[in-house]
């Protein structure tokens, strides 16, 4: 059952005993991540069954103490039980950035466990809605072969058109956008160094255009910075993605403590009680 949103509700109310208040926020897609981006991710592979390790590289000098050890990467990379799919919080590794903000986890996943590489890569900024994250998770884990395709690409723009998202007037086929025209979704040309197994997107030249593969993200305010993004490499299977749209594009409310700047003023918010 949804829970009612009021506009006017007060986004500070007297703080409970215990730490920041919560709210039940709407839209989820304008929500941001909580600041638990990780914690989320991660509490939902751990439930998987999926086991995790930590690589750390860093400069140790001669008599040098352990504490002060000076720490140059960390990487948590979590596996499936079938290793054929991982996921990598890359936050701490001078990630590269998407729609200039840095890429928090990268998701892939491989044809065979003989193959050192991924068939397709999976990138997510911080301030994506966990829940979404989620659930693309939960729908990779729950396919037997990963690396294969199903369905087509109007499975995608058909779980955001459910939840009311516009369909796009010059690509009805292609995108979609949130009535509020801040989020998009969008199949086509895939950012640099985005991975992908396709051979397509190996021998595309600078001034061609490769294989289409879908992009996400929220811009508040024509021009301003974007609040979170997404990028799926052409060859993500196109019901994963479709997962990760209808939960983005849902009009159920989530619990949030840690309301974006950039679109608190746009979030209808209600405290949990």
């Amino acid at each position: 059952m949804e829970a009612p949103l009021y506009p006017d509700s007060p986004l500070d109310p007297s703080t409970p005993r215990g730490g920041q208040p919560a709210f039940w926020v709407g839209p989820r897609h304008l929500a941001g991540d909580d600041g638990r981006l990780y914690d989320a991710i991660a509490d939902t592979l751990a439930s998987l069954g999926w086991t995790n390790l930590t690589i750390v590289r860093g400069r140790h000098e001669p008599d040098e103490e352990p504490e002060d050890r000076q720490v140059l990467r960390s990487t948590v990379l979590h596996i499936s039980p079938d290793a054929l799919r991982w996921a990598q919080w890359s936050l701490a590794d001078e990630p590269f950035h998407l729609g200039e903000l840095p890429i928090a986890w990268q998701i892939s996943a491989r044809a065979e466990t003989s193959s050192p590489l991924a068939q397709w890569s999976a990138y997510f900024t911080t301030d994506v809605p966990g829940e979404a994250v989620t659930d693309f998770l939960v729908a990779l884990d729950a396919r037997d072969q990963p690396a294969v395709p199903l369905a087509d690409p109007e499975l995608v723009l058909d779980a955001v058109a459910a939840h009311g998202w516009l369909r796009d007037i010059d690509q009805p086929q292609a995108a979609a956008t949130d009535p509020t025209f801040t989020s998009h979704i969008s199949l086509g040309q895939v950012p640099p160094l985005i991975q992908d197994a396709d051979p397509r997107a190996l021998t595309t030249a600078a001034d061609e255009t490769g294989p289409a593969g879908w992009q996400a993200w929220a811009e508040p305010a024509l021009g301003a910075p974007c609040l979170w993004a997404a990028s799926f490499a052409a060859s993500v299977p196109h019901d994963l993605v479709a997962a990760f749209g209808a939960c983005l594009s849902s009009t159920a409310p989530v619990v949030r403590r840690v309301l974006p700047e950039a679109t608190q003023e746009r979030l209808l918010r209600a405290p949990v009680i």
